[in-house]
């Protein structure tokens, strides 16, 4: 298989799926001659022309409604949201008609709705550039809510999410766009979206991540079994909502020490639930207090680059709290 970034295996997920079904189209801001801030959708204009590609005013609630009304009439849309940071205009779209159109119509109509945004810190982005918005959307049943973290699953995921009948938040790490490189098959193929994997399996400790903590957590796990002898297991959520409960519970039931870790605030953040997920389930298979290691509660990422590493949980910070929980 050929090696590609993440970047690439969004880009090549789009095109695969547009080939494949006339229905799909893309639409937001600057992604037909620009081809997208991060290069996303660049050729898919010139190979798929402008009522397929089509670039928008910068207007989220606008961009998401017209994509809602695409979707209900048999259409695929995948709508762009330029940065994570601007999606909260078109949360009214999401969560109380996109969300809940299955429902109130009692299976009549669906929303395969795919909305892509790029999200997260650690790029100097600075207040409206680097947000984590996933605790604002998780908790809304009929929205799914997903976020992968190298690219095979990128483009496997982007794929399922497409052709799911359900609307699909899918976050895209900023970060991941050209850091992160994997093996990932030409041929179509697609992820479950409803599944947490184990990418790493050790006995003495439990990391939950998922996104850009995911292979930070994986550095972080083999710098100590290097150094140190501590064998940690790595869940990678991939799935934010609905959870993947039971490979959650599987995975601290196997250490009995769980740290949970994502940059997104840590109050009201996704760890919480993952956590009372764990505390209802395996409380007496713990040896340990559940840890969180999160971003701080602060309103937003500051810009100053000192700043912004004191925000960001690391690699260092997470082997860190690795150690310590081991030890415990």
């Amino acid at each position: 298989m050929a090696v590609k970034t993440y970047i690439e295996a969004i880009r090549e997920a789009l095109w695969q799926a547009m080939e494949r079904d006339p229905g799909v189209f893309v639409l937001g801001e600057d992604v037909g001659r620009r081809g997208g801030v991060f290069r996303a959708t660049a050729g898919l204009l010139e190979r798929f022309g402008e009522r397929r590609v089509v670039d928008t005013p910068l207007a989220e609630s606008a961009i998401v409604g017209v994509a809602i009304g695409a979707a209900a009439y048999g259409l695929r849309p995948v709508a762009e949201i330029q940065f994570a940071d601007f999606i909260y205009p078109a949360t009214n779209q999401i969560v109380n008609e996109a969300a809940k159109i299955r429902y109130r119509s009692n299976g009549a109509w669906s929303v395969p709705l795919v909305i892509r945004a790029p999200y997260g810190g650690g790029v100097h982005g600075a207040l409206y550039h680097s947000q984590s918005v996933e605790k604002a959307f998780t908790g809304h049943p009929g929205l799914r809510v997903v976020t992968p973290s190298n690219p095979y699953d990128a483009k496997g995921l982007l794929l399922a999410a497409i052709f799911s009948d359900d609307p699909v938040l899918f976050l895209e790490h900023k970060k991941l766009y050209r850091l992160a490189k994997g093996e990932v098959p030409d041929d179509f193929y697609t992820v479950p979206l409803d599944r947490a994997r184990t990418v790493r399996e050790g006995d003495d400790v439990t990391v939950i991540a998922y996104g850009l903590m995911v292979p930070y957590a994986l550095e972080a796990a083999e710098r100590l079994a290097r150094e140190e002898g501590i064998e940690a297991t790595v869940l990678d959520l991939v799935t934010l909502y609905p959870l993947d409960r039971a490979a959650i519970v599987e995975a601290a039931r196997r250490t009995g020490k769980v740290l949970i870790v994502h940059e997104d605030n840590g109050e009201g953040g996704v760890g919480g639930e993952v956590a009372a997920v764990i505390a209802e389930t395996a409380l007496f298979d713990l040896d340990a207090p559940i840890r969180r290691l999160t971003g701080p509660d602060v309103p937003a990422m500051p810009y100053s680059p000192p700043l912004e590493a004191w925000f960001m949980p690391s690699v260092e910070r997470i082997a860190a709290a690795m150690r310590e929980l081991a030890r415990f």
